[in-house]
């Protein structure tokens, strides 16, 4: 079997876009074939700068012979029908078979497709993949029509194997397949013939071209690190930045250069972004004193000087860089410790979003949030109050303009140049987190206190006006916003009440609706927010004070059944319902099964976290054990025999049991064995015990498992039937205590 290689040499291709491609010319190609018949054992894919290249093994040479059968008319069809059919199929009436089916006979056609070359196929394959390759971004150059990243200039295609290799012969807008490539642009001269994979890749390799990323990238930090521990450094790991660094070069060649020394008591952050984002430099720190000293630069060529003349270049250009850096952090610097007002002043011109207002007005509201939430979250009040005002006044600072991933990090900086307290200048950093689910959340008190409070304003006044994250799009980010939320209660264990938090939030952004004075989108955002009651309450107000309509609703005295007020409890409800979906979330990917976490939130205080999640996971551990397990299936047959007794009945059994009507030693025992477990629930869910209320339910498996293998519920006995019926509402009341089983599944 035959053997593909497959190279598609072009002008450089983005670094962001060449682990992609190559996958995609992997996808292409061997989906094609094996479409048309043509089958292979293994394929790998391959990118440098200037070549995407694939290696597909164990290629058949030709695709298979096959017959199809394809059924025809009835045999005593018109005429013309049977020839229509014969037209289609290519063949005779001779050559047509007849078949005896249920409907009679009909005629049936065997039509043969004869196998065609590998050599055939893969230029067919190959050529639609080039004219067709899904580039996030492609040119047209000269005459031409064809579309690439960049100029594409050849073509190798060949299939080799025991007695040679064979040009899969095409012609692409002008560009003809061979069997000839090219290596490195500089260190390497003329075009060399290639006959297989291995000797293209040794080839390469002798021609300074290691084709492999992955092997670029590693000898690329084992140089790195090497030479930065010579010198008693350490390279700064950045494995985004290595892979881009190994998309930029074909051969790596690295080099350490030297940080100016006006330089380095820039804070290593600064030096560090500003060298990847410009330069695609490495940063390398000293151990001892945590600064950053050096660079790492990867060159894609050999020099006669060791790369002296590069490094000096790349120093120069680098001093420039870190000059206007340096600018920025010596003019921030002077207006932290003057007057950081004049930053937070700015913000007043900036908008945050246009229904929610500027960022002076975000940072109005997440101040008074936050001093709202720092009693709850062991905070003092006027230090998150200031922490929050402080903590996005680093927005207006040239530093966050030039490099906006910076920003938090370098008001933590200037908020302690300030004189500030390092809890404060932390907040400013620690608020935004967590971004992602493997970030750190914060635990300090006043990091915490701003942090829930931008997140919640930023959920309640997007939830207000119903921007509702939909499938895959969630433009403000609300999905995120949720789940930082929900880690910084349950990581720090706070226990507090989030839908009243919710509501509590909720007032000043329905306050700044109420008063825009365009009420065209405003009337329809209620009407689908609110129920229709409500609607009516406000479209009312509307009509008969237009003029005093802010004042009718009672803004600043509101009552339960003010207008605004029941907005508001829709609203947090709704949005509470929104942070459970997100729980579920986080909670199955814990391994906590979703009727479990069902069955918890069904439960009174489910906005309390902290004990939801507790209950839980208390649940999802009893419900492991076989007592537990099997106490499921007793609860439920109790609870449905129950509920259809109460139907046929029209009463309620809910007065419990008296065990002076037992007549069996199986009701005397569950009697005892509820009356044990109800002395160890009742406390236990007092203290929020969930362990042990849960411990002790499960210990009634046994005796509800007799009870129902010895009596009968619906006794001859009216009385003797109601106790029995009664007996079983205690069971299920009990066990409903803590938590709605009848949301568990099986």
């Amino acid at each position: 079997m035959p053997d593909l290689l497959i190279e598609l040499f072009s002008e450089e291709i983005p670094a962001r876009m060449q682990r992609r491609a190559a996958e995609d010319l992997k996808k292409l190609v061997t989906s094609g074939m094996m479409e048309a018949g043509l089958t292979y054992a293994s394929a790998a894919e391959f990118s440098t700068p200037r070549r995407l290249t694939l290696t597909v093994e164990g290629v058949l040479a030709a695709s298979p012979t096959t017959v199809e059968e394809r059924k025809g008319p009835r045999a005593d069809a018109p005429e013309k029908a049977i020839e229509g059919f014969l037209r289609g199929a290519g063949l005779t009436r001779a050559q047509l078979e007849e078949h005896d089916t249920p409907k009679g006979p009909v005629l049936f056609a065997k039509i043969e497709k004869p196998g065609r070359p590998a050599a055939d196929i893969v230029a067919e394959v190959l050529e639609a993949a080039i004219r067709n390759f899904p580039w996030p971004k492609s040119m047209r150059w000269g005459a031409g029509t064809l579309r690439w990243v960049r100029p594409l200039h050849a073509i190798l295609c060949i299939l080799s194997d025991e007695a040679g290799a064979e040009i899969v012969p095409m012609d692409v807008d002008g560009i003809v397949s061979g069997d000839t490539t090219t290596g490195h642009r500089f260190l390497a001269a003329g075009r060399f013939a290639v006959s297989s994979f291995d000797d293209y890749a040794a080839k390469l390799k002798r021609a300074h071209v290691v084709l492999d990323p992955k092997e670029r990238a590693e000898a690329i930090w084992h140089d790195a690190t090497n030479m930065a521990f010579a010198n008693g450094l350490e390279v700064v790991e950045d494995t985004g930045l290595l892979a881009e660094v190994a998309g930029l070069v074909e051969w790596p060649v690295v080099l350490m250069g030297r940080i100016g020394e006006d330089f380095l008591g820039l804070p290593p952050e600064v030096l560090q972004t500003s060298m990847k984002e410009h330069q695609k430099f490495f940063s390398v720190r000293n151990p001892k004193t945590g600064r950053i000293e050096r660079f790492i630069t990867v060159a894609n060529t050999e020099t006669a000087d060791n790369g002296a003349t590069i490094l000096a270049g790349n120093e120069k250009v680098l001093s420039a860089r870190l000059a206007d850096a340096k600018f920025f952090w010596d003019n921030d610097l002077r207006v932290a410790q003057n007057d950081m007002g004049v930053w937070l002043k700015a913000l007043e011109n900036v908008t945050f979003h246009n229904k929610l207002g500027t960022q002076a007005e975000l940072i109005e509201r997440i101040a008074a949030l936050s001093r709202e939430l720092a009693p709850l979250v062991g905070a003092d009040p006027d230090e998150a109050e200031e922490a929050a005002r402080l903590a996005k006044a680093d927005l207006s600072s040239e530093m966050v303009y030039e490099f906006p991933e910076l920003q938090g990090l370098m008001g933590r900086y200037y908020i302690k140049a300030a004189g500030h307290s390092e809890a404060i200048a932390a907040a400013a950093q620690e608020h935004y987190a967590p971004l992602g689910p493997s970030d750190d959340v914060p635990t300090a008190p006043v990091s915490v206190a701003v942090a829930l409070a931008e997140k919640i304003d930023k959920l309640t006044g997007f939830w207000l006006w119903r921007e509702f994250p939909t499938g895959s799009k969630d433009p403000f980010a609300l999905r995120r916003a949720a789940l930082g939320t929900l880690r910084l209660i349950l990581d720090n264990a706070f226990s507090l009440s989030l839908e009243n938090i919710l509501f509590d939030a909720l007032p000043t952004h329905i306050g700044r609706m109420f008063r825009m004075k365009d009420f065209s989108e405003l009337d329809e955002l209620i009407r689908q927010s609110v129920d229709p009651d409500v609607y009516e309450a406000l479209a009312h107000l509307r009509e008969e004070r237009e003029e005093s309509f802010v004042e009718a609703l009672e803004l600043d005295n509101p009552t339960e059944s003010s207008p605004h007020v029941l907005l508001g409890r829709q609203v947090s409800a709704h949005l509470m319902a929104f942070i459970h979906d997100r729980l579920k979330v986080y909670l199955r990917e814990q391994g906590v099964r979703h009727d479990i976490i069902d069955a918890c939130i069904a439960m009174e205080g489910n906005d309390d976290l902290t004990l939801l999640v507790k209950r839980a996971r208390a649940l999802s551990d009893t419900l492991k054990t076989e007592d537990g397990e099997n106490l499921i299936q007793g609860f439920k047959r109790a609870n449905n025999i129950l509920t259809q007794a109460e139907a046929a009945d029209g009463v309620e059994y809910s007065y419990g049991g008296d065990v002076k009507y037992a007549e069996t030693d199986e009701e005397r025992a569950l009697f005892a064995a509820l009356e044990a477990a109800e002395a160890k629930i009742t406390p236990a869910m007092a203290a929020l015990d969930f362990a042990t209320a849960m411990s002790a339910m499960a210990t009634l498996r046994g005796p509800i498992d007799a009870f129902f293998e010895a009596v009968k519920i619906n006794a001859d006995n009216a009385t003797v039937r109601r106790n029995r019926l009664n007996l079983l509402s205690q069971i299920t009341r009990l066990c409903s205590s803590v938590a709605d089983l009848t949301r568990i599944e099986g």
